[in-house]
């Protein structure tokens, strides 16, 4: 058996850690609070930036750097520094660029320098994603650059891109996905988030950018000899599949319980908190190989 102290806990953000109005509840952030101070090692990967990261973990009490933007980067919370970035290539991203202009479909550009994200736009702003920068806008750590009609004036060449995130009709968001899969050096995610079924979300990254190579450092920065993932949705296969322990919430996709080694309660009932902190208590969950 591999002692709780030696096993790292991982988990996803929206759908998995949050709860429905995507925010830590008291009681899981009571739950991790006291799991830190036994000792465990916990940390988290998103999608999200540290802007809102920021907000959603501040009553958390860890000392581990965040995965975060899918493995792009990880971002240290006691510092607000990053390390572990991984940037597309210039070229790279001028590709993915022109099939966004192709498909005639708007995306935001995400670019990282000097600690700060500067995110730009393509095309018009429908409503949805108007609604999405305006719950952003005024929050540390981003910078955004997209005028009134939506249409930035882009970097030239596109260097330091991290993220291409588009979010609009699934058919034109899948048809772009499946063009940009063709460009070497990219790994493009497609997947459908509580915007509903008819809303595709289509995220571009560099091809080493993942939250399982991001995961494989953070387990080696740590030393920890097991590592214990929670996931609920397409994008945290990858990383539930480099994991020693997968673990489902009850409200998961199908092909993520699929894969899962274990499924516990939704993200609604404080289940990932209530799965750590009494793997605590027991004090062993990974079997040596």
């Amino acid at each position: 058996m591999i002692p709780i102290s030696n096993t790292l806990f991982v988990s996803d953000l929206d759908g998995t850690l949050l709860g429905s109005n995507s925010k830590l509840s008291p009681t899981t952030v009571a739950m991790l609070n006291e799991a830190l101070e036994g000792g465990v090692m916990f940390s988290i990967a998103t999608a999200r930036t540290p802007s809102t990261v920021d907000a959603i973990m501040s009553s958390v009490n860890t000392r581990l750097p965040y995965i975060v933007m899918t493995g792009s980067a990880m971002w240290h919370p006691s510092t607000g520094r990053y390390s572990d970035v991984i940037h597309m290539e210039p070229d790279t991203a001028q590709k993915v660029m022109e099939q966004f202009k192709n498909h005639d479909l708007p995306t935001f550009i995400y670019t990282l320098s000097q600690e700060v994200i500067d995110i730009y736009h393509y095309r018009n702003l429908t409503n949805c994603e108007k609604v999405f920068i305006s719950q952003r806008d005024d929050m540390r750590y981003k910078r955004f650059h997209i005028p009134e009609d939506g249409t930035s004036i882009l970097p030239n060449p596109l260097e330091n891109v991290v993220l291409f995130y588009s979010m609009q009709p699934s058919k034109r968001t899948e048809a772009t996905y499946r063009d940009i899969l063709e460009i070497e050096g990219t790994n493009p995610i497609y997947y459908h988030d509580n915007y509903g079924p008819d809303m595709g979300i289509l995220e571009v990254f560099s091809s080493a950018a993942s939250k399982a190579n991001a995961l494989r450092k953070l387990k080696e920065k740590t030393g920890a000899e097991c590592v214990v993932v929670f996931g609920d949705n397409i994008n945290d296969i990858p990383m539930m599949r480099e994991a020693d322990v997968a673990v489902a919430v009850d409200n998961a996709v199908q092909d993520v319980k699929e894969i899962a080694d274990i499924i516990i309660g939704a993200n609604t009932t404080d289940s990932v908190a209530r799965f750590i902190l009494d793997s605590l208590k027991t004090g062993e969950i990974c079997h040596h190989s």
